[in-house]
């Protein structure tokens, strides 16, 4: 018996060194390159390609299956001279004994020169859908054999018994390899050049360590990147999964979409992709560009329909102006160069190919906190829904910065103003009437972002604790606004106002060339002085008081020149509980009694409010100018009725003014101007133009008017003294009708 093991094994001794000598031979006495034609006609009737071998082939037989090829390419039947693979070099080995149990053991792998071109014709044909096809029978050929039906194919492992391919390579090297990829149709292409990968001993089921890099370009938009990835990658075949454990993607991008400017990028964490049941996952996610860090996760489902996209992410606290001009977008120049200096934000994700929500929000923009739902419900159609709360926002920080031009009219029509107040406080009443305002009061600069907004589709529910809007603090503020097909509507925004209330609806339509606003305004008891303020001046407005006001106006245009130029409607005014700040009204009035007593003020003009118990009117605007035909106000012993033009273009005044005494007798501070009971009743004539600004300070006496007044008054004299004669000559002699007859003889 031992005998016959001995045998045994000096027979398998002798089989083996017979074995590795005919592989010895074949190796050396049988050189592949005398068979490259052979090889080539075999690559076409077998794998249906068209291979070109201009390199030598080196091959090994035992213990390894070594396969080297130079110079080679590949192309389809149909197009033969156009190869859509070719590479430098390809070398491979593959243990002989393991390929009999159905495992692949391989060692090292290496690639040279790689180039890969795909490219789809303006058919939307791609040459690599060729690949393996025979070419079409020719009329009148006939095949060798009739091709088996569909139905009697079976595929491989059709009945799951079939024992898988194991694979196991020692290692995977790729250098300097390229992929093109073209689309005739669109004009697109992409490509990824410099190609390089390497990997560690590839085992189903371990951990594969990985390295690459490239250089990515696409030319719609213009864009490179240079990128490199790192990371273990394990799968299992029969599973259906595979893992990307502690994968790192980092690189530099630029072009077109940074406008030019390079943005270093940073994403990290485990990915899981599981074919089987559809799903897939990114834990652990890191994601920086430039000074913006991101951490969070995202699952994926429904993988083989609909994906659907959840979880969460959180970005840390960075500054988004830098943020925005660092990658090529720089917001505008607002009024405060500090605004979007600071966010971050905390939201829990849900989204699909076409859609994206951010839930749950919690956002802190600058020194303001937002909670709610932001959410792009259709990519194609810009759909953005908005529900957020805030506890304070200051609007006025965000509103894009004056230009210099619209700097320079302003300083312009303030030094026009101060000139106008510089004269009218010295002359104090008495100097000739103010100059209307010349300088407009509005600005040239683009207000609205028209062809953004003709295609955006907006549903927008915003509240706040507290709104700062052009300078109005406004308190439980609500806005409810909608957008769609250029059509933005204002369905509502009200809120508090220094103790009272405020409402106001409008519509924006960009549909036509030029855009048309009209708005809607109902104000309740909210102190006037707040909306006429001088910007930049500290000294009390010309008007104090509760306004009411209703208004419903249009306009056109885009800007505030053109809205103001274009401005048409209707208004009603009234301001109760109020005072002319500085009107100096008993001092006009006191000028005009003195001039009507023919005698002389003897006391100095001195400054002094004016109030009244209510000041109403309505307003009919035309083109930026707002005609008042019927301006009442009740003053304590005096009424006051108005009208005249406020040009809102350069926030001028044209009134005149009628000032009657109604027999109030409290002491005048000059003896000249003391009322007689003459004139009860009398109207006394004021004109005021000049700025809106001046207020009261721009009203003179109506000097024309106030002669008529006087001849008036010069007549009712003269009638007294004849009444008075008449009842010294007649006395009682005739009847009181017959008395009152002759005095109305004297009245014609």
């Amino acid at each position: 018996m031992k005998a016959f093991g001995k045998i045994l094994g000096l027979g398998l001794l002798g089989l083996l060194l017979i074995i590795v000598a005919l592989g010895f031979a074949l190796t050396h006495l049988f050189d592949p390159n005398d068979y490259k034609d052979e090889i080539r006609q075999l690559a076409r009737d077998k794998a249906h390609v068209e291979l070109t071998l201009n390199g030598d082939i080196g091959w090994s037989l035992f213990p390894w299956l070594g396969l080297e090829l130079h110079e080679a390419s590949i192309a389809t039947l149909a197009k033969p001279n156009e190869p859509f693979a070719d590479l430098q070099m390809l070398g491979l080995s593959v243990r002989v004994l393991p390929l009999l149990r159905r495992e692949v053991q391989m060692s090292d792998v290496r690639v040279e020169g790689l180039n890969l071109t795909l490219a789809r014709d303006e058919q939307g044909h791609g040459n690599w859908e060729d690949i393996g096809k025979p070419l079409p029978a020719q009329p009148g050929t006939t095949t060798d054999a009739p091709a088996q039906a569909p139905s009697e194919q079976k595929p491989a492992a059709a009945d799951g018994n079939e024992r898988p391919v194991k694979l196991d390579i020692d290692s995977l090297t790729v250098n300097n390899a390229r992929v093109q990829y073209t689309d005739a149709k669109t004009g697109q292409s992409y490509s990824a050049e410099s190609i390089q990968l390497s990997t560690g001993p590839v085992h189903e089921g371990a951990n594969i360590p990985l390295k690459a890099s490239a250089f990515v370009s696409a030319n719609q938009p213009n864009i490179k990147a240079r990128t490199e990835l790192a990371g273990e990658l394990r799968f299992d075949r029969k599973l259906k999964r595979y893992n990307f454990e502690d994968m790192r993607l980092s690189g530099e991008t630029s072009g077109e979409p940074t406008g030019g400017k390079t943005v270093a990028f940073v994403a990290q964490g485990q990915l899981l992709v599981d074919m089987a049941a559809n799903v897939a996952s990114w834990n652990g996610l890191k994601v920086s560009a430039n000074q913006l860090r991101a951490l969070g996760e995202l699952n994926l489902r429904d993988l083989d329909k609909t994906p659907q996209l959840s979880g969460g992410l959180s970005i840390a606290q960075f500054d988004l102006r830098t943020f925005l001009d660092g990658i090529g977008h720089p917001l505008p120049a607002t009024n405060d160069p500090a605004a979007f200096g600071k966010l971050e934000l905390v939201t829990r994700l849900q989204g699909t190919p076409s859609s994206l929500s951010l839930d749950d929000l919690a956002v802190k923009l600058d020194d303001s906190t937002f909670s709610g739902r932001v959410a792009i419900e259709d990519f194609a159609r810009q759909a953005l829904r908005l529900q957020l709360k805030g506890d304070s926002f200051d609007a006025d920080r965000y509103l894009p910065a004056k230009s210099e031009q619209a700097k320079g009219a302003t300083a312009a029509r303030q030094a026009e103003v101060k000139q106008q107040e510089a004269s009218a406080v010295a002359g104090a009443g008495t100097t000739p009437l103010p100059n209307a305002p010349t300088q407009v009061a509005w600005s040239d600069d683009k207000l609205l972002p028209v062809d953004r907004l003709r295609t955006l589709d907006l549903q927008a529910e915003l509240a706040f604790g507290s709104l700062t809007l052009d300078k109005l603090p406004i308190v439980d503020a609500q806005l409810k606004a909608s957008g769609q097909g250029g059509l933005l509507t204002l369905q509502t925004l009200r809120g508090g106002l220094y103790n009272g209330t405020f409402d106001a609806k409008g519509t924006v339509d960009v549909r036509p060339a030029v855009p048309q606003l009209g708005v809607s305004t109902r104000i309740q008891r909210v102190p006037v002085e707040h909306f006429i303020k001088a910007d930049g001046k500290e000294q009390a407005p010309p008007v104090k008081g509760l306004l009411t006001l209703t208004s419903d106006l249009t306009a056109t245009g885009n800007s505030q020149k053109a809205l103001v130029d274009t401005l048409n409607g209707s208004a009603n005014f009234t301001i109760n509980d109020g005072v002319l700040v500085n009107a100096n009204l008993e001092q006009q009035l006191c000028q005009a009694i003195a001039t009507l007593n023919r005698k002389t003020l003897t006391g100095e003009p001195r400054g002094k409010d004016t109030p009244f118990q209510e000041l109403r009117g309505s307003l009919v605007v035309r083109n930026g100018v707002a005609s008042n035909p019927d301006l009442k106000a009740r003053i304590p012993g005096l009424t006051v009725n108005g009208h005249g033009d406020l040009d809102l273009r350069v926030l001028g005044m044209d009134y005149n003014i009628g000032v009657i005494v109604e027999g109030d007798q409290r002491a005048m501070p000059d003896p000249a101007c003391q009322v007689n009971e003459r004139y009860v009743g009398v109207e006394v004539p004021l004109h005021c133009r000049g700025p809106l600004e001046l207020g009261a300070k721009a009203c003179r006496l109506d000097q024309n008017g106030l002669g008529k007044v006087a001849a008036k008054l010069a007549g009712d004299r003269l009638k007294d003294k004849i009444d008075e004669k008449l009842d010294e000559k007649l006395g009682d002699k005739v009847s009181p009708e017959l008395k009152d007859a002759l005095k109305g003889l004297f009245k014609r």
